[in-house]
Order: structure tokens, then C-alpha cells, then sequence
């Protein structure tokens, strides 16, 4: 592990290219998970912020890793609480100006399809949207991931074949 000056995470042009290097794909990580854009914007600066406070511990080498172990990690807390946060939360109607059979078709629509896409397990849903959403190749997700190849095209293969099941005409 070097600890010069012009490898150390601490030091600001190499933060600077570790945050220009990342910091979509961290985005696109996260953002695929939560689906809600904003969340994913603090996420993704929080994690950059911890990377900064702990730049003597982490090498440049391992930025990459440090930062989507992070991200995930604050993902899944934010998740933790919303469930306790939907628990209470009251559901409210929305007006608009629409017709209603147009509403319908296409709250029923976008139901499907988010039941179809919450259905696929997690690592199939990310994998499917950084691939399909994102244009990210197989190697590129396996790296993200952590795995193989073969296993981003069996997660692919199996996600394909789910939402062809659950929604019909697509």
C-alpha cells in the first residue's frame, strides 16, 4: 500500500479524480436501488464524505470498493426506516385534470411494472436496470458487484424471463 502524497485519497487532486471516476456509477448504483433520484444524490455524497474522513485508511485502490460498500449500507438504513415510516404514514389521493380511464390505464401500467421489477430479487433488479437503464456491460457490473460474468448474464437471463411472465404485451 503506498502512502505518498500523490497516491493518498487525502490528498485533493486525487479525491477529486476518485470523485470524477465514481461518483455516476455510485449514482447509478445507488438510484437503480432506491428509484427515488434524491435519495440517491445523498447517499452518493454521504458516501463521498466518509470517504473523506477516513482517506488515511482507504488507498485509491480501494475507494471504489469503499465507496459502494457504503452507499449500499446507507441505502439499507434508509430503507430500515421508511418501513417504519410507511407503517404510519397516511395514503392520500392525488387530483389531476386527466380522465380517469386514462389515470387507471396507466396507474395499472406502472403498478406492473413495479411489481414486476420489486418482484425480481435484488440483485437481479440492479443488475437488469445498470445493464438495460444505464448501458453498463456485463464486465463492468461484475466488477460493481463483485462477481463473476457468468453470473451478471444468468442474473440478466433470469430477470428477462421473470418480467416477460408478469407483464404481458411488453
Amino acid at each position: 500500500m503506498k502512502t505518498e502524497s500523490n497516491t493518498n485519497i487525502c490528498n485533493e487532486s486525487v479525491f477529486n479524480s476518485v470523485f470524477k471516476s465514481n461518483s455516476k456509477t455510485v449514482f447509478n448504483f445507488i438510484y437503480y436501488k432506491f428509484g427515488n433520484e434524491e435519495k440517491a444524490n445523498d447517499a452518493v455524497q454521504e458516501a463521498f464524505v466518509k470517504l473523506w474522513e477516513n482517506c488515511a485508511k482507504v488507498t485509491p485502490e480501494k475507494a471504489k470498493s469503499f465507496l459502494y460498500t457504503v452507499a449500499n449500507n446507507l441505502y439499507l438504513n434508509v430503507l430500515k426506516a421508511e418501513k417504519v415510516r410507511l407503517k404510519y404514514a397516511d395514503k392520500s389521493l392525488k387530483s389531476t385534470n386527466e380522465s380517469p380511464e386514462f389515470i387507471m390505464e396507466g396507474n395499472e401500467f406502472k403498478e406492473k411494472l413495479e411489481n414486476a421489477l420489486n418482484a425480481l430479487p435484488e440483485n437481479q433488479r440492479t443488475t437488469f436496470l445498470l445493464n438495460r437503464i444505464d448501458g453498463k456491460k456485463y464486465a463492468e457490473i461484475a466488477e460493481m458487484e463483485g462477481v463473476s460474468v457468468k453470473a451478471i448474464e444468468k442474473r440478466i437471463h433470469l430477470a428477462l424471463k421473470s418480467l416477460r411472465e408478469k407483464i404481458d404485451g411488453i
